[in-house]
């Protein structure tokens, strides 16, 4: 992983349309943070919290997280990527494109991948940006999560 890009302040973001911000570090995706999200959000069907029952009824053969799990890692692990300086809040206003294409197995290495889409002017000096994401696991082809992120930055 490199450094994270670093915007001077909300103004600027337009310069940056179409810039590659690269990948994230690998983060384990170990059953303690499954069995967490399970208890977070009530979800806690089978195929993500019981391990004897994953591996011997499953398609995976083991655990597997929750797709929104993933995508919920992506406001943790973009400061990797990009910091936006002299900005008084962020928000997210939604998800556009969201694809859930693979599994992510209990135990996998798992790293964000994003660019900066589009960036247009809000009143008030904002700037609303779309974010092009990918999520890929270590050995895994294809990314196991795409789609494209909306937030909204304030000066």
């Amino acid at each position: 992983m490199t450094s994270p890009l670093i915007i001077p302040d909300v103004a600027s973001l337009p310069e940056y349309e179409g810039r590659e911000l690269g990948h994230s570090s690998w983060h384990t995706i170990d059953q303690s943070r499954i069995d967490a999200f399970a208890a977070a959000t009530g979800d806690h069907q089978w195929i993500h919290v019981d391990r004897e029952r994953a591996a011997r009824e499953s398609p995976f053969g083991g655990t597997v997280a929750h797709g929104f799990l993933t995508v919920a890692l992506a406001p943790a692990l973009l400061p990797e990527l990009v910091e936006v300086s002299n900005c008084s809040r962020i928000v997210n206003y939604g998800i556009e494109k969201l694809r859930l294409r693979e599994p992510v197995p209990a135990g996998a290495r798992l790293r964000l991948g994003a660019s900066i889409q589009g960036v247009r002017s809000v009143p008030g000096g904002a700037m609303w940006v779309s974010l092009a994401i990918k999520f890929e696991v270590e050995g895994v082809k294809r990314p196991v999560c795409a789609g494209e992120l909306i937030f909204v930055y304030f000066p």
